[in-house]
């Protein structure tokens, strides 16, 4: 059983929220939405936006029933009302008349089946909401915020279900597929709903706010593919790879280098990649392990000093290497970095799970090779080696 704190931290934890509530009012014109978690004793708002100075914020409470969410948790079904005062049903109704608006929608949130809350919105002026392109938009969000919490209660079934060692080999698979498909269906939902609103009318605030659920789809994308690549190299025996010799490994990897360099216009990207033969590797994981070392020397390095490419085969080793300068990284931590949800940073603004270099090492493991750092004031450098086959 959850509690209201925990769901209201669930919320908390679904980071397109506010973008949800954003949206929203810009696309309503309506002053307040909020995702409100309700039961049969209690009304409370998990996420708010408040531009009319309602006056409630994460974890305020309404009583039950002076609200009309009460009747759609016994109904439900979804309320709309363009104007009040010329809404039959509504206009006599205690609710608008105690807090004081004209336009109101509200559309339930469901979580594995059963009535969670809702995603409302009210104004005291009305507005036109009783539309297919609106209704849809809410009905499609409220899905997708259902969705992310029946993950999360997933999730944490699965991680409190492996810590029993007799059930961790028969629930190795499921959490693995929980991940890849649960996880991923999801941000398939998110995105069709991005393409919903770009049909719609939106000012220049509205578009960035579309743009910016767009980057987070990209973000939780690559977030899922690291969280893939743990389980599978935690639960599953190892990250799998493909090797076969590629002639065409040079230019795949500088164009691994040259997106990074587009994606960071103001940094100085400097690569030498050199190779007489063709490796036996998995190419597209070496190229995820190269983009690994390069976003974390671009996050991490000083951004007035270059960064440092290097691919050479010699002496029947091929090597890869990428350095930069700022700060050493501290001993202790260099010892651990390897290990997975280690990260090189504790600054707020540094984000990802911390399992780049522990993924990176195990792409460097699975090819028979090693993955090591050597750290000072003067640079910071990873070095992945593997022996080529047959020399």
């Amino acid at each position: 059983m959850y509690s209201i704190d925990s769901d209201i931290a669930a919320i908390g934890r679904i980071d397109v929220v506010p973008k949800i509530l954003d949206v929203v009012c810009r696309t309503t014109g309506m002053g307040f939405a909020a995702v409100a978690r309700v039961t049969g004793e209690r009304w409370v708002a998990c996420a708010v936006k408040d531009d009319i100075a309602f006056g409630l914020k994460p974890g305020g409470e309404l009583e039950l029933t002076s609200t009309i969410c009460d009747e759609i948790r016994l109904s439900g079904v979804a309320v709309v009302i363009d104007h009040v005062a010329e809404d039959p049903d509504f206009r006599d109704h205690h609710t608008p008349a105690q807090y004081g608006f004209q336009s109101y929608i509200s559309t339930p949130i469901r979580c594995d089946g059963q009535f969670f809350g809702t995603l409302c919105a009210i104004d005291p002026d009305p507005a036109r909401l009783r539309t297919p392109e609106i209704i849809g938009m809410f009905e499609l969000f409220a899905d997708m915020i259902g969705s992310q919490l029946e993950i999360q209660q997933r999730l944490a079934r699965s991680q409190a279900a492996l810590l029993d060692a007799q059930a961790t080999s028969e629930l190795r698979d499921q959490f693995i597929a929980v991940l890849g498909h649960d996880l991923r269906n999801p941000l398939a939902a998110i995105d069709g709903g991005v393409r919903l609103l770009n049909k719609t009318p939106l000012n220049e605030r509205g578009t960035w706010v579309v743009g910016e659920i767009t980057k987070s789809v990209a973000r939780m994308a690559d977030l899922i593919d690291d969280v893939l690549d743990f389980a599978r190299g935690r639960l599953g025996g190892g990250i799998g790879i493909e090797r076969r010799e590629n002639l065409g490994l040079a230019e795949s990897l500088e164009e691994v280098v040259n997106e990074l360099r587009t994606g960071n216009p103001t940094r100085v990207v400097i690569s030498d990649i050199r190779l007489s033969q063709a490796p036996a590797v998995d190419i597209g994981r070496i190229n995820q392990l190269l983009s690994n070392l390069v976003g974390n020397a671009l996050t991490h390095g000083a951004k007035d000093q270059p960064v440092r490419i290097e691919a050479l085969d010699e002496g029947g080793v091929f090597r890869v290497s990428v350095a930069n300068g700022g700060a050493p990284i501290p001993a202790d931590t260099a010892q651990r970095l390897f290990q997975p949800f280690v990260r090189i940073s504790s600054a707020p603004t540094q984000g990802g799970l911390g399992l780049g270099l522990y993924i990176a090492s195990e792409i460097a493991r699975a090819h028979g090779g090693t993955l090591t750092v050597t750290s000072d004031e003067h640079e910071t450098r990873f070095t992945f080696a593997m022996p080529i086959a047959g020399t």
